[in-house]
């Protein structure tokens, strides 16, 4: 995994506007439109759901990242302003919807890779990512309102990521605020240089992969599950997944393993 957080050359038209690597069980796809800082047109979030509907068990992490000087700039006002339709802009954000969905339905965390501008449908992609790591260039804003447009759906994770008054100040004002920032209010995990930031995020990723592959599985799902339920019914739920996870080879092993003193051999990896 490497990517450059500094200018890149434009690609040329038919080149891919989506790249994947799969290496040692980390997937990483690239967001490839630098010259257009990445946005989100049709094209690219038909690439990405792709990319993620053909994922199978042999990844175990999955990054986004982008190349060029910015992550991702949103969604493509000039590809939206060619369109009067209301039906087909329903249709665009809707597609938008099934793929941040999709991503955070997927048994593998998604780790978003951070650098320059992560704006509207870009801040929301961060967002809704399960963990992200920014470098220090890296800024942030749902900025719809300077062109008159609320960043509605961005709001929906980014209103479950940091404090309510802290988002709407974001969605009504536009302001941009730095990395730091944003880790601070909660939206990325980490900031490092962007000297580190590709070795920050692969740490982070060999992590998670290094475990059982049913317990990272069942503990994203249920750790959203819980959020949306009332305490009384979040315990219950958390209980009984804890009950049947102790049926699991995985849970033998890894307490025989702990005993004695020894790392783990997960039976699903």
């Amino acid at each position: 995994m490497s990517l450059s957080s500094q200018p890149a050359m434009a690609t040329e038209p038919d080149a891919p506007v989506l790249l994947i690597e799969q290496r040692d069980g980390i997937t990483t796809l690239t967001l490839n439109r630098p010259a257009r800082f990445n946005v989100l047109s049709i094209e690219m979030l038909e690439a990405l759901q792709s990319a993620v509907d053909r994922l199978d068990d042999a990844t175990r992490v999955v990054v986004i990242a982008a190349q060029g000087r910015a992550f991702c700039a949103g969604h493509d006002l000039k590809e939206m302003s060619g369109h009067t339709d209301r039906d087909w802009h329903a249709a665009l954000f809707e597609r938008c919807s099934d793929l941040m969905r999709s991503l955070l339905a997927l048994p593998q965390p998604v780790i978003a890779r951070v650098h320059g501008l992560a704006t509207a449908a870009g801040c929301q992609l961060v967002a809704n990512a399960d963990l992200a790591i920014a470098s220090d260039n890296a800024r942030f804003a749902v900025s719809g309102i300077d062109v008159g447009l609320f960043c509605s759906t961005p709001s929906v994770p980014l209103s479950r990521n940091i404090a309510r008054k802290r988002a709407l100040e974001l969605l009504l004002t536009g302001d941009f605020v730095s990395a730091e920032t944003a880790c601070d209010w909660g939206l990325v995990n980490r900031v490092v240089s962007p000297d580190e930031l590709d070795a920050a995020v692969e740490e982070l990723a060999r992590r998670i992969a290094s475990k059982s592959a049913v317990a990272v599985s069942m503990g994203k799902s249920l750790f959203y599950q819980q959020l949306e339920r009332p305490l009384n019914e979040a315990y219950a739920m958390a209980s009984e997944a804890m009950a049947d996870s102790m049926m699991a080879d995985d849970v033998a092993e890894g307490i025989d393993a702990f005993q004695q003193k020894r790392p783990a051999v997960w039976q699903h990896r």
